[in-house]
């Protein structure tokens, strides 16, 4: 059985398959080719737009799905994970899909299940589905990315969005950038700057990513407003620019990105957000149809 884990568990040829499902799915063109299947989520972490978009994707082809709250699981009678999804698995699923606020956790639980186990987010391991919504979003945009430029902004060091992402644009040619303050940046042989002003002009796309302050053991700016006037992404700096600007959301107004560069029609925010159902739907097919 072949689980999405990483956004490396599908080769280039695999992903392009996906991304040509991708179109047609946006386009309307899909029939319930998922029907009698049965799909559970479980989600241990908060999220609005990927588990709305798992669960859309699911009901548009057709499968049932089966929401499992974390909060009233055995997990909370002291169950293991690894023993929760046994017993899932033991109901013949085709699929779960899920969220974990620990690096590893869907690994771990593919090994024990028949049913494909893709990954909803794990920690600040990775969001594959994440990436290949950017990639179709990027390449409905500009059409070959090989030599386009990237900036990716933010919390870098504590996302799991760049690190999908960092692995999957770079295979489709794309030149990845990192732009944070030091105590953000990974270690990487990227090339990395603390300043937006010195890539402004080299980058055709800026992906902006939330502080993730949920994830910080300590305080690492005096306040979001500080960290705001170093890294938002603003009119200012944008100017008249023809930069497609990207987040993975939920975004936090004028602290990642300007209320006027979200009303922009460079954002590429809710283009993302549709273009998610489309991907997942993809990888549903793919998963479980194994075509």
């Amino acid at each position: 059985m072949q689980h999405l884990i990483r956004t490396d568990d599908f080769t280039i040829q695999e992903i392009q398959t996906i991304l040509e499902d991708a179109k047609k799915f946006s386009d309307g063109s899909f029939n319930r080719i998922l029907q009698d299947k049965i799909i559970i989520t479980l989600f241990f972490e908060n999220s609005t737009r990927t588990k709305s978009s798992f669960e859309i994707a699911a009901k548009r082809l057709g499968a049932e799905i089966i929401h499992l709250d974390a909060a009233k699981s055995s997990t909370k009678k002291g169950e293991t994970l690894v023993d929760t999804a046994m017993n899932l698995d033991a109901m013949n699923p085709d699929a779960i899909i899920v969220r974990h606020e620990n690096s590893g956790v869907p690994k771990i639980l593919s090994n024990h299940t028949k049913a494909s186990i893709i990954n909803a987010g794990d920690g600040a391991h990775a969001h594959p589905t994440q990436a290949l919504l950017d990639l179709f979003t990027l390449k409905e945009h500009f059409g070959d990315l090989n030599g386009k430029k990237i900036a990716i902004v933010g919390d870098i060091k504590n996302s799991r969005v760049a690190n999908s992402n960092i692995e999957l644009l770079s295979r489709f040619g794309m030149e990845v950038i990192l732009v944070a303050p030091p105590q953000f940046l990974p270690k990487t042989k990227l090339k990395t700057t603390h300043f937006l002003a010195e890539i402004i002009d080299e980058v055709d796309v800026i992906m902006s990513l939330r502080t993730q302050t949920e994830r910080h053991s300590s305080q690492t700016y005096a306040s979001l407003k500080d960290y705001a006037s170093d890294f938002c992404i603003t009119t200012e700096l944008i100017g008249d620019r023809d930069i497609a600007l990207l987040h993975p959301g939920p975004v936090h107004r004028n602290i990642d990105i300007c209320d006027e560069l979200l009303a922009d029609k460079r954002c590429k925010i809710l283009q993302q957000v549709s273009n998610g159902v489309s991907i997942r739907m993809a990888v549903l097919k793919k998963l479980i149809m194994k075509s």
